[in-house]
């Protein structure tokens, strides 16, 4: 790391903080990690494998699951894994070029996230409100464009990220204080007078997030009015027992991510700043598989089928 005579920085690595300079607190950090990264890798290529197996789960709305799975398989990936041999190695460095890589990636599975949950949301408004116009709204066509769609303006917006971020010249220490290189935090050691362009790009991204999180809302509140219409308690018991958690998730991801990205950026974040960044990193694509397939009663019957059971 050198240092020109504007009081600016060149950066040749970060190294990232994460929890604690603690040797017994990062090994418990590790082990926690290690343990729900191979929950989540377990239960995501289940949901990518099964439908790809059995026949009966070879339908549309397991289309939107396998690529919501396909999608936290790597979004987990990216930060969590680094962390882990970060705090086994006692080695916190990650390259320039490293670091706007995980930037990049994050950032631009984040939003694919945040699109494919909204996608997903409409398929289930229309499966239960319109079931008889279903087909016809929701065909292969429609799915596989929603679906590029989705990915393509993920990965624009993880561009924008990056290419706003990290042409900004650094002129603090290049201590990242986040288990991985998280935006808010590198903004943090960046001139306050020339990060308008980042700032703007998160203001946009915030901005369509929370028009997703209203979609969605509506969408489910449409479901609910459906829903309180079914004459058997059981079959109302049954669908909100389904819709609930998935509203829960959704809105745990997209309220804490938002809250990190538009909160004032601090140059010495306390520990509900790392806390928070757990709930949109690594909480949904763990519990992602589990709340929308793996309590599925066809995914079980279909996971029993493979197993010869």
């Amino acid at each position: 790391m050198t240092t020109d005579d504007d009081n600016t920085t060149e950066v040749a690595e970060f190294l990232l903080m994460g929890f604690s300079d603690s040797w017994e607190m990062q090994s418990v950090h590790a082990a926690i990690f290690l343990l729900v990264y191979l929950a989540a890798l377990t239960g995501n290529l289940l949901v990518i494998m099964l439908p790809a197996l059995d026949v009966h789960l070879q339908t549309l709305m397991y289309f939107f699951l396998r690529n919501l799975s396909f999608l936290d398989f790597f979004y987990i990936s990216v930060t969590v894994p680094k962390s882990i041999v970060s705090s086994l190695t006692h080695d916190t460095s990650i390259s320039f070029f490293g670091c706007a890589l995980q930037a990049f990636f994050f950032m631009g599975l984040a939003t694919t996230e945040v699109a494919i949950l909204t996608v997903m949301s409409y398929d289930r408004y229309v499966a239960i409100c319109q079931p008889l116009h279903y087909e016809v709204i929701i065909n292969q066509g429609a799915c596989v464009k929603m679906m590029a769609m989705s990915w393509l303006s993920g990965m624009i917006c993880g561009l924008m990220h990056v290419t706003a971020n990290f042409s900004l010249p650094f002129c603090r220490p290049n201590r990242v204080h986040q288990f991985f290189c998280d935006i808010p935090q590198l903004l943090s050691l960046v001139d306050s007078k020339v990060i308008i362009i980042e700032i703007g790009v998160m203001v946009l991204g915030t901005s369509l997030v929370i028009i997703c999180f209203v979609s969605i809302t509506l969408s489910y509140m449409y479901i609910f009015s459906v829903i309180m219409r079914i004459p058997s308690k059981e079959g109302r018991s049954k669908t909100f027992s389904t819709c609930i958690p998935h509203l829960v998730v959704v809105a745990l991801f997209m309220i804490s991510g938002s809250v990190a990205y538009i909160k004032p950026i601090s140059n010495s974040p306390s520990v509900m700043d790392l806390l928070l960044s757990v709930f949109y990193t690594v909480v949904p694509p763990t519990l992602n598989p589990i709340i929308y397939s793996l309590r599925n009663k066809d995914m079980k019957v279909a996971l029993r089928r493979q197993c010869g059971g």
